[in-house]
């Protein structure tokens, strides 16, 4: 079981973790607008974000920062999730002028969280970890965030990124 911190005190993920070579799971999340959202409708080369909170200054910079690259990354979908309210994420993205990719909440049932291995249980939010799938559904990159206080590491994404896009 992988072994994430929060300021360095131990968190709890007690689903598996999603690898590379599986298949993204068939869940359903909630836009902005409340409507239901399923991950079995997405293509293409997909990225899956999951933070914690998006009022939180990490993962603030993070979206940013993928908001921003996307402008680089033609065909690709980038999708960032958090058990935050769909209002809250709407206010969030409104103010940050976040227009290049979506947010997403589960905060309804955890199942994206559930199924991807990214839910906390003492905190009932979801861990850092970017999820990269390919045209064929396939998860082709993962990283999980050891230390949730800590920014991913953009560079290895945005190399996967780059070469699927090539």
């Amino acid at each position: 079981m992988l072994e994430v911190t929060f300021a360095g005190g131990p968190l709890t993920l007690p689903d598996e973790q999603i690898q590379v070579g599986d298949t993204l799971p068939a869940t359903t999340l909630t836009t902005n607008d409340l409507a239901a959202f399923d991950t079995a409708d997405t293509s293409g080369i997909r990225v899956f974000l999951t933070v914690p909170s998006l009022d939180t200054p990490v993962c603030d910079l993070e979206v940013r920062t993928f908001n921003q690259k996307a402008a680089e990354l033609a065909g690709v979908s980038i999708y960032v999730v958090s058990a935050d309210l769909p209002f809250a994420q709407e206010r969030w993205c409104g103010q940050a002028g976040i227009d290049a990719l979506q947010t997403l909440s589960d905060y309804n049932g955890h199942a994206f969280s559930h199924a991807t291995g990214t839910f906390i249980s003492e905190l009932a939010l979801l861990t850092r970890a970017v999820i990269i799938v390919d045209a064929d559904d396939a998860v082709v990159y993962t990283e999980f965030v050891p230390e949730i206080t800590n920014a991913p590491d953009y560079d290895s994404a945005y190399a996967k990124l780059s070469e699927l896009i090539a």
